[in-house]
């Protein structure tokens, strides 16, 4: 026990860094979005759950099967697939950038008008035109390269590089959002050019050999190595997709009470997600160390390291809920000074915070699945959460009111959490 967690926690402490900044510079941008009106933050609130989407599916869903991948062929001491792999990797990361660009940056008012209606979507349009249009490609490519390295066990080296990133860009959002005048745009703005800069240093690392191998780009793309990745990517995608449509559609439900519930609800949202990126650390490190296990054949240890990893970040994820539950009207004053606001994302953080330990466990059984290549139960796991936070709240909000949706979203992500984690059990990792 004592040796798997400290083989964990030196994978988990340079990306738990990253994560830590990242929440910081997530927060700060939740801040800044505040700063600029209700409108701005309902229109901010909107794009958050598409945003939230990229980021999830780049780094730890179609980034978790590139990590994966690399890993078990690296186990299996098969250098050559490893290096093969990175080309395949990038070609995805392409595809997948454009999924995101070409409908929420040239038509965002029809897209976002049916998440928050025409006035929040209005304020989000200048936003998601720079996010996407011009932050969607390098997003893809820097998260991806970083998965390569993670993959080959150089989670510091990755970490590296993303640390800069998140470093430089509060700093600049501001200066784009007030100073330049760009307003809620200038967040967007912010995002591309730090993540440009992201991208090219994350290639130039690869190119060298950061991972432990050179990567191999003349080759004839293969149906077989696309596999390798989008066997686990594409479940992965198709869950953080479910995730975040979970967040849209119980969004569209506050969108008649007016641009005040969206905000509101729109907080909450971003502090349970913001525990993604405090477990990635841990989330990480399981898909390397399962990913290795398993493809030296040693299903035990990948199971012990699972349920190690899944132990700590439910003891994290917990005191974060625990101290949310305690203040919540402290956490939602911190994002805005509308009473409308704050009202609402402090009920909605009294009811939802207490399930954030569940869900920290269930992120990091998930990502420990994706280097298993075990990812049935985790799929159930995310359709409970999709129909009890959508069509229970949808009950419980005739005799309940607002706490009844709220508490439709607390029980959502404790049945995901708990789902993942009785996936990991011998008869099913074997």
């Amino acid at each position: 026990m004592r040796r798997r967690f400290r083989a964990i926690l030196a994978l988990a402490a340079p990306t738990a860094l990253v994560a830590l900044l990242q929440v910081a510079a997530q927060l700060f941008e939740t801040w800044l979005a505040a700063r600029q009106g209700t409108a701005a933050l309902a229109g901010w609130a909107v794009v958050l759950p598409f945003a939230l989407l990229m980021q999830m599916m780049s780094a730890g869903a179609m980034g978790g099967g590139v990590s994966a991948a690399i890993a078990r062929a690296l186990g299996g001491n098969r250098r050559d697939d490893a290096a093969a792999l990175v080309l395949h990797a990038a070609l995805i990361a392409l595809a997948a950038a454009l999924l995101f660009a070409i409908p929420l940056a040239l038509a965002p008012r029809t897209v976002l008008g049916w998440v928050g209606g025409p006035e929040a979507a209005e304020a989000a349009a200048p936003y998601a035109i720079w996010l996407f249009g011009l932050g969607a490609l390098p997003a893809w490519l820097a998260n991806t390269l970083a998965s390569v390295l993670r993959g080959g066990g150089r989670h510091a080296l990755a970490a590296r590089v993303l640390m800069l990133g998140w470093l430089f860009y509060p700093p600049l959002a501001w200066l784009l959002v007030e100073p330049a005048g760009m307003g809620l745009a200038g967040i967007g703005a912010a995002f591309a050019v730090v993540f440009w800069i992201a991208a090219l240093a994350m290639a130039l690392v690869v190119l060298r050999g950061g991972a432990g191998f050179a990567p191999r780009l003349r080759v004839v793309p293969s149906g077989a190595m696309f596999h390798r990745i989008l066997a686990v990517g594409l479940v992965a995608c198709g869950l953080a997709a479910i995730a975040n449509l979970t967040t849209i559609m119980v969004t569209a439900q506050f969108a008649p009470l007016g641009p005040a519930a969206v905000a509101g609800y729109g907080i909450s949202a971003r502090l349970e997600f913001l525990m993604i990126p405090l477990v990635f650390g841990v989330g990480s490190a399981l898909t390397a160390l399962v990913g290795r296990a398993a493809g030296a054949g040693d299903w035990a240890e990948a199971r012990a390291l699972a349920w190690t990893g899944g132990g700590l970040a439910f003891l994290l994820a917990g005191a974060c809920g625990l101290l949310v539950w305690l203040f919540p009207a402290h956490f939602a004053r911190a994002f805005s000074d509308d009473p409308a606001v704050v009202a609402i994302a402090a009920r909605a953080l009294g009811v939802i915070a207490p399930a954030y330990a569940a869900f920290g466990a269930g992120m990091a059984m998930y990502f420990a699945c994706q280097g298993a290549g075990r990812m049935g139960w985790p799929v159930a796991g995310a359709v409970s959460r999709f129909v009890i936070a959508v069509f229970g709240g949808a009950l419980l909000a005739g005799p309940l009111g607002l706490d009844g949706q709220f508490l439709a979203v607390a029980l959502g992500i404790t049945a995901y959490g708990a789902l993942t984690a009785f996936s990991v059990r011998p008869n099913v990792w074997r």
